[in-house]
C-alpha cells in the first residue's frame, strides 16, 4: 500500500504542478514515508519542491503535548529554517500572514476516523482560508484506521465546535481526502483542491480493516493514540472525556478502557450484558485494575473495564464502539442512580454546555442515559436513521 505522500515522492508527474510554487505542509509526527522519514524532511529533499512553511494541528507538529487543550507555540524549524505555524495555539485558523507564506498547502495528517478528532476541523478551517486567500490545497491521503463502518448520532445544528466541524456521525468511515471533498460540497467552498490518493488501500480486508497492519508501522498521530486498538475504540471511548470516569490517560492503554475508584467493574459488565447484549458483539470486555500516573484519579486505584478489539473476539462489522460506551454509561446510571457522571467544564473552550453534549453534537445521548425508563431500542430509534442517511450521503465522495 502506498500513501498519498509516498506516491507524490515517487512520481515526478504528480509533483510537476508544484514546480516553481511555494509549498507548505500541514502535518504531525505520523506524517511519515514508508521508511519513516518525516514528510517535511522527505519533501525538503526533493529538488523540484520549494518548502517555505509548515503548520501543526492540535498537539503540535512535534506531538509533544500530552493532554487536550494544551496550546502549541509557533517556532522555526531548526534544520530547515522555515516557520512552523501552530493551528492550536493563539489561533485555530491560519492567519493572513501565515497564508502569505505559501502557494500550495500539502495536508499530510494521519486521522482516526472520528468526528471529534480535531484534525478534520483543522482541514475545514484551512480549506476555508484557502478559498478566501486563493490558495491551493492538496490532501496526501492516508488510511482511516477505523475503516468504513458508520456509527453515532449526527451533530445537530447549533452544536458546531472545534470537535464538531459539521453534520456527520461520530464514526464517519471516510479518509481525510474524502472528507475534504465533502466539506467543499457541504460548505460551498470555491477552492483549488486535489487529493493525491492511496494505492492498494483495502478497508474491508482483515486483519487491519482500514489499517494495513503488515505493511505500515503505526506512529501516534497524537500522544494518546498508541495503536490500532485505540483507533477502533475511540469513537466510543472519546465520550469518556466528558465524564468523571478515567479514559485511561496516565496508563499505557489510553482510550481503550474506563474506570473509577468507586465502581464495581464486574457489576457494570454484567449490567451491560443484561441491558443490551446485542450491542456487545464484536469485542470482548474484561474487568481490570489500574492507577493513573496523571490526569483523572491520578495515583488512585481504579476498577475498570478494558475493551479488547484485536484478538479472536474482534468482529469488525459487528463492533459498535459508540454503543458499547453508551451502554457502559447506562449501566453505571442504573447501578448507581446518583453517580456524578457528567463532567462540567468548558470542553474545547465551549462555555455553557456540558462536555458530553459538545462531544456528541447535542444532548440526546446524555438524555437517553439519564432517562430512567429508556431502552436500547429508544437510542437506536434516533441513531439508526442518522447512520443510514450518512452512508447514503457520503457515497459520492468515496474514492476507494
Amino acid at each position: 500500500m502506498k500513501t498519498g505522500l509516498d506516491r507524490l515522492l515517487s512520481d515526478p508527474e504528480l509533483r510537476a504542478p508544484l514546480k516553481g510554487r511555494r509549498v507548505a505542509v500541514l502535518g504531525h509526527p505520523a506524517s511519515v514515508t514508508a521508511d519513516l522519514t518525516h514528510s517535511l524532511d522527505a519533501l525538503a529533499a526533493c529538488p523540484d519542491i520549494r518548502l517555505t512553511a509548515a503548520f501543526g494541528p492540535q498537539h503540535g507538529m512535534r506531538g509533544d503535548l500530552q493532554d487536550n487543550m494544551m496550546e502549541s507555540p509557533d517556532f522555526t524549524d531548526p534544520r530547515l529554517g522555515i516557520p512552523v505555524f501552530s493551528l492550536y495555539g493563539e489561533v485555530r485558523r491560519p492567519t493572513g500572514q501565515a497564508m502569505g507564506t505559501f502557494d500550495v498547502l500539502l495536508v499530510d495528517m494521519q486521522d482516526l476516523g472520528c468526528r471529534i478528532y480535531t484534525f478534520i476541523t483543522t482541514l475545514l478551517y484551512v480549506l476555508e482560508a484557502a478559498a478566501e486567500h486563493g490558495k491551493t490545497v492538496w490532501v496526501l491521503d492516508r488510511p482511516n484506521p477505523a475503516g468504513r463502518p458508520v456509527e453515532g448520532l449526527t451533530l445537530r445544528p447549533g452544536w458546531e465546535s472545534f470537535v464538531g466541524a459539521g453534520p456527520m456521525p461520530m464514526r464517519h468511515g471516510m479518509t481525510l481526502g474524502e472528507l475534504g471533498l465533502w466539506f467543499i460540497d457541504r460548505f460551498k467552498l470555491d477552492v483549488d483542491y486535489r487529493v493525491i490518493g492511496m494505492e492498494g488501500w483495502e478497508p474491508e480486508a482483515g486483519p487491519g480493516y482500514g489499517w494495513p497492519l503488515l505493511e505500515r508501522e503505526w506512529i501516534n498521530p497524537s500522544p494518546n493514540a498508541p495503536n490500532v486498538s485505540m483507533a477502533r475504540a475511540y469513537a466510543g471511548t472519546v465520550m469518556l472525556e466528558g465524564t468523571t470516569l478515567s479514559e485511561g490517560r496516565g496508563t499505557t492503554r489510553p482510550l481503550e478502557l474506563f474506570g473509577a475508584p468507586d465502581i464495581d467493574a464486574r457489576a457494570v459488565i454484567a449490567e451491560m450484558q443484561a441491558f443490551a447484549p446485542e450491542w456487545l458483539a464484536g469485542c470482548t470486555l474484561r474487568d481490570i485494575w489500574f492507577e493513573p500516573t496523571f490526569h483523572k484519579h491520578v495515583g488512585t486505584l481504579c476498577n475498570g473495564v478494558q475493551m479488547h478489539v484485536a484478538g479472536p473476539g474482534y468482529d469488525h462489522a459487528a463492533f459498535k464502539p459508540w454503543r458499547v460506551q453508551a451502554l457502559a454509561f447506562k449501566a453505571i446510571r442504573r447501578l448507581y442512580p446518583d453517580y456524578d457522571l457528567w463532567r462540567d467544564f468548558p470542553y474545547e473552550y465551549e462555555f455553557g454546555k456540558l462536555a458530553i453534549d459538545v462531544i456528541n453534537g447535542g444532548p440526546a445521548l446524555r438524555e437517553w442515559v439519564d432517562a430512567p425508563g429508556s431502552t436500547a431500542s429508544d437510542l437506536d430509534a434516533i441513531t439508526v436513521p442518522d447512520e443510514q442517511a450518512w452512508i447514503e450521503e457520503r457515497k459520492r465522495f468515496l474514492l476507494y
